[in-house]
């Protein structure tokens, strides 16, 4: 039988309005038509009725660790933690966030490709949870983000526990191709030293052109999207010239960094609520000191880089980090008010989490907005967050592929 969802309003992020009074039909798992109310027929559908609600896409977040759950000490987690263990955290995480209206979203690392896993198992429908696209293990050179820093005496399995470490091009051609192998959608590689990592500073560059070119060139070559952890203005100017097709954090910017991405059409996911939560909670929360003397100087700079982007014109999508320390999943939707409070204004943002990311999983064909044709992932809201951004959170209804998860 078809679905006929009674629409109060619906979000077109097509466009960026709202139509009032509307339904969208549904059968199977895509969705047939959109008309307004008054032509609408009862006879032989099953009546969703929103009409109360504001209705729109579901929300695509392109930047999470689904097995990581927002531990302040994410170090310790991962050195002791078993990739079973992972697995059945990422299968938490990642039905919370679907809980939460967040049908898509991109993982950016996991240990033991836990997230390739969790993606075969939505798919076929074993369990319920949403699209899911995965980096498998993120690569990174040797001290650097994705590196560990145990005892040098000690033999560790960098792949598994930690992210590939790889030095010079044809390295980082093999882990790229080895990622893919493997089912990752998208190559994820660390230009610059982190906030978490013990022994790096968030602004040196940590990769050659030559490394980041090669393992970018692979990802072109195969088919699939790359993307870099980057905080520093050198990481991320290489990075660019060397092809990824997104920044992530993207947190100390000059001009020349935001024209490079213009002209190379860069995305940026800036992940405001990571720097946001640890400010506000580490301290009290235990993140260790190194990382939180990290944090206070990136905060410092990031809000400027990503006004800067965003009145360029740099193509911005919803991001959030969730699973980092303080930032549990399904918990995120301040992002919203933080991209506000920045410059965006409400609707640049739900366009940031529907069209735009949407275009940079390259599933615009199948998601992102309320359109025929399209998978029927679809919420709604007590609220209007077009006048209070804050009503983000309030996800009271939730359909992934035409099937009715809240």
């Amino acid at each position: 039988m078809k679905k006929a969802i009674k629409c109060g309003k619906l979000f077109h992020s097509t466009d960026g309005t709202v139509g009032e009074n509307q339904v969208v039909l549904i059968e199977g798992e895509r969705i047939q038509e959109v008309l307004d109310a008054a032509s609408f027929r009862e006879e032989g559908c099953e009546v969703i009725d929103l009409s109360d609600k504001f209705v729109m896409p579901g929300l695509i977040d392109c930047h999470v660790h689904i097995s990581e759950f927002g531990a302040p000490d994410t170090f310790r987690i991962t050195a002791t933690q078993l990739v079973g263990d992972a697995l059945l955290m990422g299968l938490k995480n990642a039905q919370a966030q679907l809980r939460a209206g967040f049908t898509t979203l991109r993982n950016q690392g996991s240990p033991g490709f836990i997230d390739v896993s969790l993606k075969k198992a939505f798919n076929s429908g074993m369990y319920d949870g949403p699209r899911l696209l995965a980096s498998g293990s993120c690569i990174g050179s040797t001290g650097g983000h994705a590196d560990s820093h145990y005892s040098p005496y000690l033999q560790t399995v960098h792949d598994i526990i930690d992210g590939m470490v790889v030095d010079g091009a044809d390295q980082a051609m093999k882990a790229a191709r080895f990622v893919i192998k493997y089912g990752a959608d998208v190559v994820k590689f660390m230009s610059t030293g982190g906030v978490t990592t013990m022994g790096t500073t968030i602004g040196a560059q940590q990769l050659t052109f030559e490394e980041m070119r090669a393992m970018c060139q692979v990802a072109e070559m195969y088919g699939v999207t790359s993307s870099t952890h980057a905080h520093g203005t050198n990481g991320i100017k290489t990075a660019v010239r060397a092809g990824v097709t997104s920044i992530e954090h993207g947190t100390i910017m000059d001009d020349e960094c935001v024209e490079l991405m213009v002209e190379h059409g860069t995305y940026l996911t800036p992940t405001i609520i990571a720097f946001r939560r640890m400010l506000e909670r580490g301290e009290e929360e235990g993140i260790p000191p190194h990382a939180m003397e990290k944090a206070k100087k990136a905060g410092e700079y990031h809000e400027k880089s990503f006004r800067k982007c965003l009145e360029a014109g740099v193509p911005i999508v919803f991001g959030t980090d969730s699973g980092s320390p303080c930032n549990p999943h399904g918990k995120q939707h301040d992002e919203f008010k933080y991209m506000c409070e920045s410059g965006m204004t409400p609707v640049q943002a739900l366009t940031a989490a529907t069209r735009t990311g949407a275009h940079l999983v390259r599933m615009w064909d199948d998601i992102g907005s309320v359109t025929a044709g399209k998978y029927a992932d679809i919420i709604a809201l007590d609220g209007n967050p077009l006048e209070h951004i804050e009503d983000m959170a309030k996800v009271c209804f939730v359909m992934k592929g035409g099937k009715v998860i809240l």
